[in-house]
């Protein structure tokens, strides 16, 4: 069952991933191609896409959180019972639990390239700064 929650989860960060790198794509060609002017432009378009997907997928599926699943925890009302650890059951899978790891999967990848895409407009902003300055200097 935690195999099936991991796949599924991988599967709802990739799709999103995907779908936010198709949608984005015209706006990161356009900024590339105006801010630089050669070719590299669509080498550095294709690492724009690849850290859609890295951070996509690396945001949205978040193993540490999902360990809950597999490895028991000890109990922390009872940590010591008469000199032996109690331990607490594995946290179980429910209907309810995957519908609210697919959410978090579906808002983790979201928030990732939000994030990651900020950073890339922000960027791309101080760049075409400089490159409307440095034409406008070239034309006096």
């Amino acid at each position: 069952m935690f195999l099936t929650l991991l796949l599924v989860t991988f599967a709802v960060s990739l799709g999103t991933a995907a779908l936010l790198a198709g949608l984005f794509r015209d706006p990161v060609d356009k900024i590339l191609a105006r801010i630089i002017a050669d070719d590299i432009s669509s080498a550095w378009r294709r690492y724009i896409t690849f850290a859609i997907y890295v951070t996509g997928v690396s945001g949205g599926v978040r193993i540490w959180d999902l360990e809950q699943y597999i490895t028991p925890r000890v109990a922390p009302s009872a940590r010591m019972l008469e000199g032996v650890e109690k331990v607490a059951d594995v946290v179980a899978l429910t209907t309810d639990r995957w519908v609210l790891e697919v959410y978090r999967t579906l808002i983790g990848t979201l928030q990732s390239v939000a994030w990651m895409l900020l950073v890339f407009f922000v960027f791309s902003l101080v760049a075409y700064v400089i490159v409307r300055v440095s034409e406008r200097r070239s034309a006096n």
